[in-house]
């Protein structure tokens, strides 16, 4: 497959051109269909960059992929986007930005019919480099993209990745081999990787962006008003999907302290995941139904971020929680579990606070109490000094736009596609 001419029967174009036919899919009707695309035919055209993600789910990975994309200049830069397993979402900002997609649609771990659409892919694209994200992608993309004599491989590990077997490590090192770089969004990340195997000198270090907090324009009223919440409640918010690396019981049980010493605290839980039900009914036996409300996946996350008194993140494990800085952005203290990747963003006591996790299994089904009373005495803290709490949000805001904005994030990629696509002999 990966020897096919671009457009089979007709004779091959300009390199310059890049004319291409590839089988785009229409996730609306479940079908594919063959979709011509080319570029403007100028002496030095820009250099095409494929990125490779499982899904465009509203989430972290997905998110950086998103503005990335959408922010390299594109008169350097064609990019493209390939869904190796499903669609979500954030599709329509990147059609939005003018970002050709296409669904590849895995449909099992080990899919060969993906992977020979894949390869199709990428043999009639001709990109000049791949960029891959998260494992299911970084496995398929880098083998494929090996197999289509891809020069130019960049794979993206966003995560402390804990879960992995032996298995998943050793696909990991073998494709590594590869692969021209790979990216960790944080140093806990990269120092994860180091220890896992990969060599170090093919490790960079990409933190994510972040974009500055949309103006406030729904009042904190209006908020309480659509929740059903009293007039004085203090709102703490908890935002991603709900399965066992975010120990969202370890907050619940959090809530339960807090609401012992104080009747004004309400927990938020925005996102879905497979263990929602669960979870729901460990606040049930724990008898807070009143205080932790599950919220959902929401698209409007920005508008109630502003009115949040206090973020909390209780994660064993992440990258570098999108969460987080979109919270810190939008001046909101946070209080986090002090892990790789979380330490990078909040400075223990100026601009949020950290919990110690005492070493506490990843997947462990009991609760944290550790972990939840540290939750719970520095929300305390920070709801009794208002000064305080505004002015640790105050520093979490300027930490975001000095150092996490997303022009520096997509600069810093532009300069490494930049310095991989050189031509050897030319630096």
């Amino acid at each position: 497959m990966g020897d096919e001419s671009p457009v089979p029967g007709e004779p091959p174009q300009p390199e310059s051109s890049k004319h291409v036919k590839i089988m785009a899919s229409d996730s609306r009707r479940n079908t594919t269909f063959p979709v011509h695309h080319s570029s403007f035919i100028i002496h030095h055209s820009p250099r095409r960059i494929l990125q490779i993600i499982p899904t465009l789910d509203r989430c972290g990975a997905e998110k950086q992929l998103v503005l990335l994309a959408g922010g390299l200049p594109r008169h350097e830069f064609d990019v493209h986007v390939c869904v190796l397993t499903r669609d979500g979402p954030l599709r329509q900002d990147l059609e939005a930005a003018g970002v050709h997609v296409t669904l590849i649609g895995k449909r099992w771990k080990i899919d060969p019919w993906a992977y020979a659409r894949l390869k199709r892919l990428i043999a009639a694209l001709r990109p000049d480099l791949i960029h891959t994200w998260l494992f299911a992608a970084n496995a398929y993309g880098r083998r494929a993209g090996v197999a289509c004599g891809v020069k130019c491989l960049v794979a993206g590990e966003r995560c402390v990745d804990t879960w992995k077997g032996w298995l998943h490590l050793a696909i990991d090192r073998r494709l590594a081999r590869h692969t021209s770089r790979i990216v960790a969004n944080s140093p806990g990340v990269r120092d994860f990787y180091v220890a896992c195997g990969l060599a170090p000198e093919k490790l960079e270090v990409i933190p994510n962006g972040v974009p500055p907090a949309p103006p406030v324009q729904t009042s904190r009223g209006e908020i309480l008003a659509e929740l059903g919440l009293p007039d004085r409640a203090r709102l703490v918010g908890l935002v991603g999907r709900l399965w066992p690396q975010k120990r969202v019981k370890d907050a619940i049980w959090a809530a339960d302290l807090l609401k012992v010493i104080r009747r004004d605290v309400y927990l938020l839980v925005i996102g879905d995941g497979p263990h929602r039900a669960r979870l729901e009914t460990f606040r049930d036996q724990v008898e807070i139904r009143d205080r932790v409300l599950f919220l959902g996946q929401r698209e409007d996350v920005p508008r109630l971020l502003p009115h949040f008194d206090v973020l909390w993140s209780a994660s064993a494990f992440e990258g570098q929680s999108n969460a987080i800085m979109e919270a810190m952005a939008a001046g909101v203290p946070v209080a986090a579990t002090d892990i790789p990747g979380t330490r990078d963003l909040v400075v223990h006591g100026t601009n949020g606070y950290l919990v110690p996790t005492e070493g506490w299994p990843a997947f462990a089904a009991t609760v944290n109490t550790s972990v939840a009373k540290g939750l719970a005495k520095y929300t305390n803290v920070l709801l009794d000094d208002p000064a305080l709490a505004r002015r640790l949000g105050q520093s979490a805001r300027r930490r975001m736009l000095d150092e996490f904005s997303v022009e520096r994030m997509v600069a810093r990629y532009a300069d490494l596609y930049r310095r991989l696509l050189e031509p050897a002999g030319t630096t």
